[in-house]
Parts: structure tokens; sequence; C-alpha cells
């Protein structure tokens, strides 16, 4: 990280410092109810203050705003190759766990398909999915609440002698979170050793277990050495509760979907199974019982709920009945990973599912298809990203499922980087978006995929899809969640294969104003898009100059 780099992230710190020693300390991890009462009125004030505010937007930023929701949308020819090569995958490890006498629990398990890329908000490329291992319990549970309703203790009602036997703990009724997520990665292992990808060019990789994800996470490869990452496949084991059983007390009541969707699907909603991902509780000196925890997971219904998101049946069916909420939450998805780009270490408590989480809570509220018309994308995109600051500036964020949980609570969202964040996003809206502005880095399999439709089907190249044809101002710089690094973006010709480094000005960080949608300009640059980066080749080259001329220096003072 160069100088100018560093000042322009000091300045923004020094700043987060300043005003978090004006609010005092930080409240308790544990809050009592009357000051979870106080945090609700304070982020409803917020809400209300955000709702309320008039949107004046320039023409300029509007057509940014519309020209970047056009250019997340995946191509169909990417999407139909990454699709097969996931789909594949899929079918063999089901066949080969019903197959496998090894581990019989898993003899029953299926594939539920969730996450962005079937809810039709990836953004970018396809190169992340997730899929959930549905394991079907053989009984009724106990489930026994630790976290404000979202983590829980699974107990066998009684002892059993069955399959689920071998992954319970030593009193012979609690469920073992970590022995399911190991035994899922023992066969997943297994599996790989005799699959074969349809694509033989490509490989798949098991990535090493990372800490408290309760996910199996692979990566595909091209069989090169030094090949990028081209699909990145979350697979979660989930234990499925029999709807008959009922979802558990704190979440029973279900989503506030009354006057957006109606009682009826809310109904719907909580007849559905419940699922449990086995995810451990952050925190130090856990319990036994909090260390085998279970999260309780809403995948399945999160997709039902944005696929069929209108207030009326006939939302989206046609041009004339388009709205704009999904482009909404792609942009709010496309800016918090630029977000967490230029400043990884300090935003890492950020993910996607915070934005989604307000916009879930910003669909509940503005629940008439006519205020999402797809005309005022960009009133209703600002208006989204304000709301997830007036939850970030309450530091309360429910649950849209277990709004007894906050998201935005010290224990999983520390207050420095709340500071941070609160900071980063009103500079967005103050300096016009500046994120928005740059151009995209193409992911590598973008590059890859358009290699195999081009010897595939020896189609000529669309002046479209050549670099010159491309407009920086209206590409957007949100990156794709490809494992590319902040210091790596590059954008990739589309015939070559080598990157090519790209450089932005720096600039100094301005004071930070109030919240008014009407102050947004787009003549200022901002801090975010102020870091230089250098190409990797380069740098590699200065590190040995300075090391040989280190080791030479020293030589000469031991001669001497």
């Amino acid at each position: 990280m160069d100088r100018e780099d560093r000042d322009v992230k000091a300045g923004l710190i020094e700043e987060t410092q300043r005003k978090d020693a004006t609010r005092g300390k930080a409240s308790p991890l544990r809050l009592t109810p009357a000051r979870k009462k106080v945090q609700q009125q304070k982020s409803t004030e917020e809400w209300s203050k955000v709702l309320e505010e008039p949107v004046s937007i320039s023409p300029e930023l509007s057509s940014w705003i519309k020209a970047n929701a056009n250019e997340l949308k995946i191509p169909q020819t990417d999407r139909r190759w990454a699709a097969e090569v996931v789909n594949d995958f899929r079918d063999n490890l089901v066949k080969f766990l019903r197959s496998s006498s090894d581990q019989p629990f898993f003899q029953s398990a299926d594939f539920l398909t969730t996450g962005s890329y079937f809810e039709k908000v990836k953004i970018h490329s396809p190169d992340e999915f997730d899929m959930m291992l549905k394991l079907q319990a053989p009984s009724r549970f106990n489930m026994k609440e630790l976290d404000e309703g979202l983590f829980y203790q699974i107990d066998l009602v009684r002892p059993t002698r069955g399959p689920i036997q071998v992954f319970l703990l030593e009193n012979g009724l609690t469920l073992s979170s970590r022995k399911i997520l190991s035994e899922t990665f023992r066969l997943v292992r297994n599996f790989l050793k005799n699959y074969k990808v349809p694509d033989e060019g490509c490989r798949w990789e098991v990535n090493r277990k990372k800490p408290g994800s309760p996910a199996v996470t692979l990566s595909l490869f091209r069989n090169d050495m030094y090949s990028d990452e081209l699909i990145s496949l979350d697979l979660v084991p989930a234990l499925e509760v029999h709807s008959s059983q009922g979802w558990p007390l704190p979440v029973r009541n279900g989503p506030d979907v009354d006057n957006w969707l109606g009682k009826k699907v809310r109904k719907e909603i909580t007849s559905l199974p419940c699922y449990f991902v086995p995810k451990r509780m952050k925190g130090r000196n856990l319990s036994g019982e909090a260390k085998e925890s279970w999260r309780i997971s809403f995948s399945h219904v999160e997709k039902k709920i944005i696929t069929s998101h209108g207030n009326k049946k006939t939302c989206c069916e046609g041009k004339a009945n388009k709205c704009c909420r999904k482009r909404c939450l792609m942009l709010l998805k496309s800016l918090i990973e630029g977000l967490k780009q230029r400043f990884p270490k300090e935003l890492d408590p950020l993910c996607s599912y915070h934005g989604k989480t307000a916009f879930l809570h910003m669909l509940s509220i503005r629940f008439d298809d006519s205020m999402w018309a797809l005309q005022q994308l960009p009133a209703c995109f600002l208006l989204l990203l304000g709301a997830l600051e007036a939850h970030t500036r309450a530091g309360v964020l429910p649950h849209f499922f277990a709004p007894n949980y906050n998201l935005f609570s010290g224990a999983v969202f520390p207050r420095k980087a709340m500071s941070f964040l609160l900071h980063a996003l009103e500079e967005q809206r103050r300096e016009g978006l500046p994120l928005l502005k740059p151009p995209t880095p193409v992911s590598p399999l973008c590059n890859f995929v358009k290699g195999i439709s081009d010897e595939s089907f020896s189609l000529p190249p669309s002046p479209a899809d050549s670099p010159s044809s491309l407009s920086p101002s209206l590409s957007p710089i949100l990156t794709s969640s490809s494992p590319l690094s902040a210091n790596k973006l590059v954008r990739r010709d589309w015939r070559e294969s080598e990157p090519c480094s790209f450089t932005t000005g720096v600039s100094q960080v301005s004071a930070l104003g109030p919240l008014c949608f009407s102050d947004i300009s787009t003549d200022k640059p901002s801090i975010l898009t102020a870091v230089s980066s250098l190409d990797t080749a380069l740098m590699k080259k200065l590190v040995l100059v300075f090391v040989a001329a280190f080791v030479c220096v020293l030589l000469c003072k031991l001669y001497n």
C-alpha cells in the first residue's frame, strides 16, 4: 500500500475515532429489554427520516445508476456454461451419496438450491453458487434457543440406534454440528477422487475449512498450474425439520409481510419445513452447548419471497408491469462488494446479507408495486441506500425472520467497523456514488466461457464486446464476487489472457455532511476511488531490487 493510500485510510479512521469519542462507550453485548426498545425506537426514527426525505437526483447520476443496473446482468452464455458444470456436480454427488454404504445417514440426502444465483440477483458473473444438502431428520427434535432466536441446540426427544447415532454427543441426545460438517467434508473429498468435470480442461478442489463457516467450499480451476478460480461453490449441510413440528417458538409468527405479500402467503411460509445449518455462535469462552450450536436458515423462504416479490400477482409479468426491486438489490450488493474491496480490513464484518436484510425490511414498508416502478430506479436505490445508512447510524438491523436478533450488535459487528461503514456510506452518498464510475474488472470465468463459446460455435466477435466500445463512465467498478483481490483489479482484453492493470488518482478526505439526498453531487473525487494500484509484476521487481540493495549494504559493512 503506497503512502497516499495510507493517508486516505488514516484520515477516514481518524474521523471515525473522533466521532466515536463523542458517543460514549460501546453498549453491552447483551441488551436489556428496555435498552432494546430504545434502540428500536431510534431505528424507527431514522427510518422515518429516510422515507420522508425528498430525493433529488441529478440527470448525470440518474444515468449512471441506470447504466450500472444494466451492466450487472449476467450474459446468457456465461450463465449456461456455469449452470451445466454445477448441475453435473450436484447430480453426480447425489448419486454417490445414495449408492454409498459408507454413511447411511447421508443416503437420503437431496439438494435445495439457494442463494443469489437462483434468486436471479447474482451480479457480474455466475462465479458463486450456494446449495443446501438436505439431511432429513428421522424423528422430532427439541430445539433449545441459545441466542435471540437465531442459534439453537438440537436434541433428540429420545435415544436412538439409527444412523444418526454416530453424530450425537456423549449424552446420546445432542446432535453435533461439528461432526456433521466434518463428515460432509470427508464424503465430498471421497467423491472427487473418481469424479470428472464434463469439461476435461477443469477440475474441482475442496478448500480449507473457514473458521465459523457452515459450508464445504469448492473451487473450479482450469488444469493449468497458475489458473484463476472460475467458480466457487458453497455446499452447506442442512438438517431438515419436518413442517409438522413447526418452526421454533421465537420465529413461529413468521416475517412481517402481511401488508406486502398478504396473510395467506405468511401462513404458507410458516408451513414450510425449517432448516438448521452447522454454524457456531461467535464469541469467546463458549459453553459446550454453544460450541455445537446450529443456526436456523431461511434461505428457501428468502428465495420464495424474492422470486415472488410483488404486492400483486401481475408484478413483472410483462414489460408494462416491470418493477425495479431486484435491480435495487443488485446495485446495493454491488456497492457493498466495492466497499469491501476498498477497505477489506476495516469492513471485514460487512457482507451482502446485511444489504439483503435492509432490502427485505424496505419491501415490507414500501409494499405497493407503484412505489417500485422501473422508471423510479434511481430514486428507489437511493432510498434503499439511505435505509442501510439509517440502520448503521442507529446500530440496529433486526434479522428479518428473527427480529430479536440484531445483525449490527457489538458481538457480531464491532463498533469501530460500524462507524467506519457509516462514514463510508455517507461519503458515497455525498460524493455521488463514485464507486459506480470506474470500469468493472472482468472475472476469469467470463474470459474462459467466452473462449469456449468462440471455439465451439465459431461465432464472429461482437463489436460491443470489444474494449474500445466500452464506455468508462457507464461501466461499474463494483466488482464481481470472484476472488480477485483489490490489488489485482484488472480488465482483460476479450482476445488476450494477460491482464492489463489500471490506476486511479488519489484525493483528499473531505468533511462529512448530513444525510440529505439533495446534497449528492457528481463533480467531486472520492476517497474510496483514491486507491492507487501497482502492477503485480512491477511490484515484485521493486521488492527484488530493494532486497538486493539491502544485502549489498550489509556485505559492505561486514567487510569494512
